[in-house]
């Protein structure tokens, strides 16, 4: 792997797990750093910035979701959680958690990297750019400027963390404003795959993207709205 070595938190309560883990990334060429046990992950996640953290739902004490929404109130770190539970209702509650993708156990190792490096390259997409660009990407509205290069928005002039997927559905959305996107649209072009039956999903990205706008801008977060029966558009606002 060329450039950066991305860091790696492997949570998970069995250690033939994370042995495995550890093996397959660190053959990409990911420094890997384990927990066994949530209030460890909670720990090393605040107190490290990590590329990426794979997070096990069934871990003992503070489970997978409880762990990821107290990472949430500090850090946009991209989470992938692993998860023996297939369901749709499990899979809902880690998104709305905060988390950015799942695997389901038991799972091909192969799959597992795939999804890895997917993460990281959506997280990344700008990590080696000069500061001398010249050509910026950069959508402007009222309240709301989404610079593309740098992988930053404002609100309210105020700088606005997000997560990788919660990025992406803002930078989709304002694309093409005043554009309607179904659920089913927004899960195929914004998550790449069909999540069957998970319309929920784009409903919890979308409920985190206003709550985190509206922290800096009311104005902001009233620009993505709800089209009734349909999906969403990012609106913009009539000066």
């Amino acid at each position: 792997m060329e450039g950066k070595a991305y860091s790696i938190l492997v949570v998970d309560d069995e250690d033939r797990i994370r042995r495995l883990l550890r093996m397959y990334l660190e053959r990409e060429g990911y420094v890997i750093e384990e927990a066994e046990d949530g209030e460890i992950a909670v720990q090393k996640a605040s107190s490290q910035n990590y590329d990426l953290i794979l997070l096990d739902l069934m871990l003992p004490g503070m489970d997978g979701l409880e762990v990821c929404a107290e990472i949430r109130k500090h850090k946009a770190t991209p989470i992938i959680m692993l998860t023996a539970r297939g369901e749709e209702t499990n899979r809902v509650e880690g998104f709305e958690a905060g988390t950015d993708d799942y695997v389901v156990k038991p799972f091909s190792p192969r799959e597992l990297v795939h999804r890895v490096k997917a993460v990281l390259r959506r997280a990344s997409a700008t990590a080696y750019l000069s500061t001398n660009t010249e050509t910026h990407n950069v959508i402007v509205f009222p309240e709301l400027t989404i610079d593309n290069d740098a992988h930053e928005v404002k609100a309210g002039g105020k700088s606005i963390s997000l997560t990788p997927k919660e990025y992406e559905l803002l930078y989709y959305l304002a694309q093409s404003p005043d554009k309607v996107f179904t659920r089913e649209t927004l899960l195929r072009d914004v998550w790449n795959y069909e999540f069957f039956g998970d319309l929920r999903t784009v409903d919890t990205h979308v409920k985190r993207l206003r709550e985190k706008l509206n922290r800096a801008s009311n104005r902001a977060a009233s620009m993505i709205t709800t089209v009734w029966g349909v999906g969403y558009k990012l609106e913009v606002p009539k000066e």
